[in-house]
């Protein structure tokens, strides 16, 4: 049999040849195909492998035809619409360690040119110049590097950094203080990092919670004459408050790998600033991780397509495909209780326990622990988790993996319960089951029992069970233009304390919730994504 792939975005010779000399592959290279040509032609191809460049959108996605797989060359799917590709069953994979190294590299090589003016001080005597008195630097030695976010790639930052005699202090909600120390680095909140850095640097996913991380509040409370770094995605740092703040002398100076746009617009305010150094998202870009991703990525679609072996996939476990088949919908439950687990959560988790019960119980339940686990991890790390690493990344932050089994069904024939523990010993305890027909439904928050559809923009609402709740929250909603798509409602019994769930067609606004806070009935709201 030989299957059709089609690459959209430049890939290493080296790996394409390996490729196009594969029997039972027809490889076709079209870079920067049209959104539109792609959707009217990927119905004929089995898989699709791609880089940055590419958007695979739902609309994309709306006629898959005979596409099995996409294949992503580098860590970052956030261009790829996964939830559309899962329900259409198009595995997705990334090669999620071909660029750590690279990455890091491009992300101390900035701070140093930063610290020293490098670039500025090259264009000058290429103009020539010779004006050593107006590049005067700074030393990174006895410095506080703050990184935010401790996986794979701010790991080998913070390690580089102390081989620089760095003093690193770093803020990432799900590792534990004990495997910061063994970096040899400081675990500290968001607030002590930004008000004690020299330099910054940022290695986190861009996701609803960290766009806009850095805002014209937050950089106000830097110390002054900081310098920031960003080779993780641009949107986390607000562009116009930067702009703003180099302008006025707060931050010294700013070396940045990704924007917002890419390539940026014309009139960009961070471009015409002599104190910003800018490179084109070079973080990935050397000639060993080009050949190593490119290579792994065409391997594992070869390999999926000619065997159904699963490799570094971000939307299902590495099992066999009628495995698979049976596993699905129980899959979409555990990652659904995990990423539920990560926004209830406090503190960083130091335990997850995960128990299946009913006939679910006598398959394979590992595949359903690492499900929960990269519902939980992905929520802070993004793209970088996947049903390969989920497990190490966990284990790397010191979080204890429990599981258990029981064949005796529960009150539903198919359950699944997970259990997360903090350093406090507070716990989080979510169940949810499977219906025929794959049908997943929420059972159980703490000790609030419904059946909610866990999926979408959620309100979450702990209101005392007394009359008019429903109606005050949904005139004011209504007022403000947000409408309600469903509700749920738990309560531990008539009278006490009530749960309810409200699903709503889009975001809301922050505002929003504050006024909801203030109505008497309610005690706590807050915003879910599922």
């Amino acid at each position: 049999m030989t299957y059709r792939v089609l690459a959209t975005d430049k890939l290493a010779p080296q790996g394409v040849d390996i490729f196009r000399a594969n029997s039972e592959i027809e490889f076709e290279f079209k870079p920067g195909l049209p959104p539109a040509e792609l959707a009217a032609t990927i119905a004929n191809y089995d898989a699709l492998v791609i880089r940055s460049g590419t958007k695979v959108t739902a609309e994309i996605l709306r006629e898959p035809g005979r596409l099995r797989v996409i294949g992503r060359a580098g860590i970052g799917v956030d261009n790829v619409d996964v939830a559309t590709a899962t329900k259409k069953g198009i595995v997705v994979m990334n090669t999620p360690g071909g660029n750590n190294v690279t990455t890091a590299e491009h992300t101390i090589t900035l701070m140093l040119a930063l610290a020293r003016w490098i670039p500025q001080a090259d264009a000058s005597l290429h103009a020539g110049k010779w004006e050593r008195n107006k590049f005067e630097g700074s030393e990174v030695c006895n410095k506080t590097l703050g990184v935010i976010g401790l996986g794979n790639i701010g790991a080998i930052v913070a390690e580089r950094a102390v081989g620089l005699r760095m003093k690193v202090i770093a803020h990432d909600p799900f590792v534990t203080p004990e495997a910061a120390a063994r970096l040899r680095v400081e675990l500290v909140s968001l607030d002590d990092l930004v008000k004690r850095a020299d330099f910054i640097t940022v290695h986190v996913p861009l996701i609803p919670e960290t766009r806009g991380l850095f805002g014209a509040e937050r950089i106000a409370r830097m110390k002054r004459g900081v310098r920031i770094i960003n080779c993780a995605r641009g949107g986390i740092v607000d562009e116009t408050a930067l702009a703003a703040a180099l302008k006025e002398g707060r931050v010294a100076g700013a070396a940045l790998d990704v924007l917002v746009d890419e390539p940026p617009k014309a009139g960009n305010p961070l471009l015409a600033l002599d104190n910003v150094i800018c490179t084109p998202h070079l973080g990935a870009s050397t000639d060993e991780a080009q050949v190593n991703v490119a290579r792994a990525i065409l391997d594992q679609v070869a390999a999926y397509l000619q065997s159904g072996t699963i490799q570094n996939a971000v939307n299902t476990p590495s099992v066999s495909p009628e495995v698979l088949q049976v596993l699905r919908p129980f899959l979409v439950l555990a990652e659904k209780l995990g990423s539920l687990a990560a926004q209830l959560l406090k503190e960083p988790p130091v335990e997850v326990t995960v128990q299946a019960s009913g006939e679910v119980a006598e398959r394979e339940i590992r595949s359903l622990t690492t499900g929960v686990l990269r519902g939980l991890l992905t929520h802070m790390l993004g793209s970088t988790v996947n049903f390969v690493n989920a497990p190490s990344i966990a284990r790397e932050r010191g979080i204890r993996i429990i599981e258990s089994r029981t064949p005796q069904a529960s009150d539903y024939l198919n359950a699944l319960r997970v259990e997360v523990r903090t350093p406090s010993r507070a716990k989080t305890v979510l169940s949810g089951a499977v219906f025929g027909a794959g049908i997943v439904r929420l059972t159980k928050i703490n000790d609030f029992r419904m059946e909610a559809v866990p999926e979408g923009h959620i309100l979450m609402l702990h209101n005392r069970d007394v009359p008019g709740v429903v109606g005050a929250v949904g005139t004011l909603l209504g007022e403000r233009g947000i409408n309600i798509a469903g509700i749920e409602l738990g309560r531990e019994k008539v009278g006490g304390m009530a749960l309810s769930l409200i699903h709503v067609d889009e975001p809301v606004p922050p505002d929003a919730l504050a006024a909801l806070r203030q109505l008497p009935q309610i005690v706590a709201a807050e915003q879910l994504r599922l």
